[in-house]
């Protein structure tokens, strides 16, 4: 056996070739080993301050052999002795021999005078057992070690590289492309080595060498003309040098993964609080969208006229239809937005995020039904008041046709009734005066019910609040003072003829009976051109038959009237012929009225024009009538559908929620396909929405064939989208939640069976009360403080009820083993090594620019007074990405 390597070397090395039979070394071998082993421990001795020129000379007095092993192992040996002596350099190699069998090593042959004494081989010997111990001996691939895991691991990393095989640590070696593979596959920036040929093993070895000690920090330890002019290079040698290639990368890919985990960590962190971010912006938006819209819904400064509240009421339809669904939209997503984020912070050991003041959910959720309360509000004082200006425009034009009529019929009347015909006039004269005034007072009181219809119509226009009404007021005035100065001047005048009459005894019977009969036919045949001329407005069949109903009634009347005609004119006709007959001189006239056959025939055949007109206008708003009627009954019957529709699917949406068919996967299918389908049923709500829009252009303001109107089915679609939306979102985080903590399906049919049974209500919540008989159930004993601790994890805004989400989340933290929090702070351990500090410079140096700055600025506000300058310690890191309480 080699008087210098170790039998069975050690635990961890398998059996090797004889290093140097019968202690002899080759020359060219030798050589290799004095300046592989040389710059090897010049590499860890210099972190000493110190280096060795002459291998075997400068560990002879055992001073620096005890350095070496004290900074390879960062062990303390014992001290030193300081003398010169042989005696002294003996003990002192002997002390750095134990130190090395303490360490499990079995030195064979080597004593510490061959090393005092600058035995070559031996020196060697030992140099080479030292390596494997501190070098080689913990290197591992798959369950293999030192030699064959180092060889391993060679051929793993030069696999992809052509020309290249590595079988051994020697002739493998000797064209230099394994060494330039291994730098090119961890920094390939350093080496171009397409630019490599195998026919040039020179270059390709003083490539490596001088690449490896320039940037790598691996002193060089081998000649490139030594390994090509020799048949087979030093195998230990070569592993010499190849392990420190080893350790160079393993600790840089350790550095790594270390800076890769955290920043992942930081890019966790930067979503979440983009997310907030948004959620804040979107909150603030919608918020100032709904401050803004509630003032002009609740603007109740009505219109003059019915033109100008038709476009408000067009306005608000656009604000519906336009303006209204996005922001229905934003709020569902919000929602969404709120829910996903406060999951991805659960995931991360992070708080949960609590909204600035006036932004919660909760306040969004007021804010809308403020919002929709003002809707409903406005939707219905626009429609109060366009029948308002409907009746106002009605009785406006009543007023004025009215008016008219009586203004005519006075026209002249007081300038009559003011005549002193009476003072000149013969008794016959008088008597008819007397007589024509009794006919004036009964017309005179026949248009008293005109005045009063006059009156009583300012009146309403008056409590309508009609804008022209001081233009009507001021009219009604005028016809009530001329109709007061007429009664005044009536009664003054019939005292004159009653006065007069005692002088005066003939009366002319035949006329009076005339003028009697013939006054309120008269003003019967007024009455009815003003009955048929007279505009209405009806808004069902039934008003309109009513109508029709009086029309045929005053129709059927007719005959009778012309009756009377005939027989008036009969009387005038007598007093013609009386006249003709016994030679009269008042042939042709009637003192007692001014209503002339003439007349009463011109005015009858009016009646006869007008009574077809009004059959047409009764007919045409018969027909009116009927169309309201098809589209009252077209949207009933299209709004019984969908209401109870809307009904139903919000019904089966809340039972998809709480079942448990399948996977949470299948569930989440199957409610996306609950969303198309419903999403599929807009046009429904659309056609809906033109008939109702028919309804309302129609002044139609009932409907009998329903109970539901447009605003019911408006608020029902709205709130099945926003149900159907947030359900989803609840089994997608489910999902993420799941997927995070390692939960199985059957755990989650689990739960969901465990919470439905508790969740007596079916409301998709646990009061209190049923979450602690829940918690029973699964084998908790708490107590009241405990019971608080957990109701604060599962409902943090203390609002009494616990929902599923809350309850998984709380159970799968009792069942997961998450250790995201250990790996990262194990990660920055790695970084910070034994100094428990990263510097700024280090930290730029190893994450990406973005996460190194963003590291940098959440570590500062956490900084303590006792901190590094110019370096984030463990607390601080700790302390900024997980708060005080979660490490």
């Amino acid at each position: 056996m080699d008087h210098y390597d170790s039998q069975q070397t050690n635990d961890y090395m398998q059996p090797e070739e004889d290093w140097d039979r019968d202690l002899l070394l080759d020359p060219a071998w030798e050589k290799q080993q004095r300046k592989t082993f040389t710059a090897w421990c010049n590499s860890h001795l210099r972190k000493a301050g110190t280096q060795i020129e002459n291998i075997e000379e400068d560990f002879r007095d055992g001073l620096k052999l005890m350095l070496l092993l004290e900074v390879i192992s960062g062990e303390r040996l014992a001290k030193p002795e300081r003398g010169k002596m042989r005696v002294h350099k003996i003990s002192n190699v002997n002390k750095a021999l134990d130190f090395i069998a303490s360490k499990g090593v079995k030195l064979v042959s080597i004593g510490a005078e061959e090393i005092v004494d600058g035995n070559v081989k031996m020196t060697l010997g030992m140099i080479w057992t030292i390596i494997l111990r501190f070098a080689i001996q913990d290197i591992s691939v798959e369950e293999t070690s030192a030699k064959e895991g180092l060889l391993l691991w060679c051929q793993r990393k030069t696999a992809p590289y052509k020309n290249v095989n590595i079988q051994n640590f020697h002739i493998s070696w000797k064209d230099g492309l394994g060494f330039c593979a291994l730098i090119h596959r961890h920094r390939p920036e350093l080496i171009d080595y397409g630019k490599l040929r195998k026919d040039d093993p020179l270059t390709n070895l003083n490539t490596a060498f001088d690449v490896a000690e320039k940037y790598l920090d691996i002193p060089k330890m081998l000649d490139a003309e030594d390994i090509v002019g020799t048949a087979r290079p030093d195998e230990k040698a070569i592993m010499t040098y190849v392990s420190s290639f080893y350790h160079a990368f393993s600790g840089a890919q350790k550095a790594e993964t270390a800076a890769n985990r955290i920043c992942k960590v930081l890019a966790v962190n930067q979503e979440n609080e983009q997310l907030m971010e948004d959620y804040e912006k979107l909150a603030s938006d919608l918020l100032e969208w709904i401050r803004r819209t509630i003032p002009w819904l609740e603007n109740r400064v009505p219109e003059n006229t019915m033109q100008a509240m038709q476009q408000k009421l067009e306005d608000f339809r656009d604000y519906r239809r336009l303006h209204k669904p996005p922001k229905v939209q934003e709020k569902c997503q919000l929602e969404i937005n709120f829910n996903t984020l406060q999951t991805k912070l659960r995931l991360s050991n992070r708080p949960a995020f609590m909204p600035s003041e006036g932004r919660m959910v909760s306040d969004i959720n007021n804010a809308w039904g403020c919002l929709e309360q003002a809707e409903k509000g406005y939707e219905e004082w626009m429609l109060n008041e366009i029948r308002r200006l409907e009746r106002l425009d009605h009785l406006a034009e009543k007023f004025r046709q009215k008016a008219s009529i009586h203004e005519v019929w006075t026209d002249g009347k007081e300038a009559m009734l003011r005549q002193k015909d009476y003072e000149t006039a013969t008794l016959s004269e008088i008597k008819a005066l007397l007589k024509k005034h009794e006919a004036f007072e009964s017309d005179l009181a026949a248009h008293q019910d005109r005045v009063e219809q006059i009156a009583a119509i300012a009146q309403e226009l008056n409590e309508l609040d009609y804008y022209d009404s001081p233009s009507v007021n001021a009219r009604c005035q005028k016809i009530c003072d001329q109709w007061d100065n007429l009664g005044a001047l009536t009664q003054k005048r019939r005292e004159a003829l009653e006065r007069t009459e005692k002088l005066l005894e003939t009366i002319d019977q035949l006329y009076l009976e005339y003028a009697k009969r013939a006054a309120p036919f008269n003003n019967w045949m007024e009455g009815a051109m003003e009955d048929l001329q007279d505009t209405f407005i009806v808004h069902t069949i039934e008003e309109i038959q009513g109508l029709t109903t009086a029309h045929e009634q005053f129709k059927a009347t007719l005959p009778d009237a012309d009756k009377e005609r005939l027989a008036i004119l009969g009387i005038h006709n007598e007093v013609s012929k009386i006249v003709q007959t016994y030679h009269v001189n008042m042939a042709g006239t009637n003192p007692y009225t001014t209503i002339t056959p003439q007349e009463i025939n011109g005015k009858w055949d009016h009646v006869r024009q007008l009574v077809p007109r009004r059959d047409q206008a009764l007919t045409e708003e018969h027909a009116r009538q009927q169309h309201n009627e098809r589209l009252r009954k077209q949207f009933g019957a299209q709004a019984n559908v969908i209401g109870p529709w809307i009904q139903t699917k919000m019904e089966e949406i809340g039972r998809i929620s709480i079942e448990m068919h399948g996977t949470l996967e299948d569930q989440l299918s199957h409610l996306r396909q609950y969303e198309k389908s419903i999403v599929n049923y807009k046009p429904k709500i659309d056609q809906l929405e033109g008939d109702h829009q028919l309804i309302q252009e129609a002044l139609i303001f009932d409907n009998k064939h329903t109970n539901y109107t447009m605003e019911h089915i408006r608020v029902g679609w709205e709130q099945l989208l926003t149900t159907i939306a947030r359900t989803i979102n609840e089994v997608e985080n489910q999902i993420l939640t799941r997927d995070a903590k390692g939960i199985s399906q059957e755990q989650m049919n689990e739960f969901r069976a465990s919470f439905n049974h508790f969740d007596r209500k079916k409301t998709g919540m646990m009061d209190t009360d049923d979450f602690r008989a829940c918690l029973i159930s699964m084998g908790y004993n708490m107590g009241e403080a405990e019971f608080a601790r957990i109701m604060s994890i599962v409902d943090p805004n203390r609002l009494g009820v616990v929902t599923f989400q809350a309850f998984i989340d709380f159970m799968s933290r009792e069942t997961a083993d998450t250790d995201t929090a250990d790996q990262v702070m194990a990660s920055f351990k790695i970084l910070a090594g034994d100094k428990n500090y990263i510097t700024v410079d280090e930290l730029r140096r190893e994450l990406p620019p973005d996460q190194a700055e963003y590291c940098i600025a959440r570590m500062a506000p956490y900084t303590g007074p006792d901190a590094v300058p110019g370096a984030l310690d463990y607390m601080s890191f700790s302390t900024a990405l997980y708060g005080e309480s979660d490490l």
